[in-house]
């Protein structure tokens, strides 16, 4: 079964981007343009989750209160009740909270210290490749048993 550490281990970068929560929204969302992912992590030190800031967060807030939101600290529209995890906890069970949660970032916790961060993409990706895997074996044990 697939765990957290492993679904880290298939990212291409495991470089966390991180904001203060000083940090005008502005730049937040030019921060998340520029390397086109939909949320970063709020933190005062960088490994330590204040908050997590999402291209949805800001959305709602740009829908209510207007582009006066754009000049608002990054710590005044965060999620500041972050649901984590940690690196030995199973893909199904990390995929089950970002459902239930219904949010699409998670930040991995280790020592606590956030390590990484994940997508409900890279779960995804990393259960189909599992799912393959699977079907494969059984497969050539199906095609072996002749």
């Amino acid at each position: 079964m697939i765990n957290v550490r492993h679904i880290v281990g298939m990212k291409s970068t495991t470089q966390i981007l991180s904001v203060k929560p000083t940090d005008l929204v502005q730049d937040v969302t030019q921060l998340l343009a520029k390397y086109r992912i939909g949320a970063v992590i709020v933190s005062r030190d960088g490994d330590i989750v204040d908050g997590i800031l999402s291209e949805r967060d800001i959305v709602r807030a740009l829908g209510t209160r207007g582009a006066s939101v754009l000049q608002e600290r990054a710590q005044d529209l965060m999620t500041s009740v972050v649901i984590g995890c940690k690196p030995e906890d199973p893909a199904l069970d990390v995929l089950e909270k970002m459902t239930d949660g219904r949010f699409r970032h998670m930040p991995v916790i280790e020592e606590n210290r956030m390590v990484a961060v994940i997508s409900i993409g890279d779960v995804v990706k990393a259960r189909i490749q599992e799912i393959q895997s699977e079907n494969a074996a059984l497969t050539d044990m199906i095609s072996n048993s002749w």
